[in-house]
């Protein structure tokens, strides 16, 4: 389950617009804005190096944190960001206020476990991730770090369905895939390969004949 949120400070902020931006960043600063929860939308701004290796950091869209706003704590999670299209520096930063009890849609990191205990891969089959992320609804209290999928016993041939996986307590599948295939086991290559062959042999066998 998540850890204790993140603390980030920040400080309020009056001016608006490209020119209020674009003086932010001058001194060091990246714009954010904190919005949600039927309150007033505030504006602020964040230390560059806070927002750049907190991005970096990993997973940041999917986990709540604490924001100082000049003494006042809002709890937010980081719902956008946009960077620099050339040197990819943080530009601005969409922050939703959370509120109690509050459900919100993230997208939560799969991880595999047990690769050794599949006959399938032993065999020399592929592990095919069709999705390495999972959009669920959570409560913004109890995010999951990640979804943990055992491959124990899957073969060649054998598909993970969403369904078949326990989601955490409170989790939900937010996408509109019904039964969201999250990754199937295919055979290797060379497998394949042979496999084709011996079709078409088969298929021109039976014409001859």
């Amino acid at each position: 389950m998540a850890a204790t949120n993140k603390v980030l400070k920040a400080q309020a902020r009056d001016g608006v617009g490209k020119g209020a931006a674009r003086e932010l960043r001058r001194q060091g600063l990246v714009p954010a804005v904190i919005y949600g929860d039927k309150k007033t939308p505030v504006t602020v701004s964040l230390a560059y190096k806070d927002v750049h290796k907190a991005i970096y950091a990993g997973g940041f869209l999917s986990h709540t944190i604490d924001l100082d706003v000049d003494g006042t704590v809002h709890k937010v999670i980081p719902r956008d960001y946009q960077l620099d299209p050339v040197k990819d520096f943080p530009l601005h930063v969409d922050f939703l206020r959370i509120g109690k009890n509050s459900k919100i849609n993230v997208q939560v990191q799969v991880n595999f476990i047990n690769e050794e205990a599949s006959p399938g891969l032993k065999r020399g089959g592929t592990l095919n991730i069709v999705h390495h992320t999972l959009d669920l609804t959570v409560s913004a209290d109890n995010i999951p770090e990640n979804i943990t999928v055992d491959l124990t016993g899957l073969d060649i041939g054998d598909t993970i369905h969403i369904s078949s996986i326990k989601l955490p307590t409170g989790s939900v599948d937010h996408s509109h895939e019904d039964d969201v295939t999250i990754a199937t086991i295919v055979a290797p290559s060379a497998l394949r390969s042979a496999g084709e062959d011996g079709d078409a042999a088969e298929e021109g066998a039976d014409k001859a004949e």
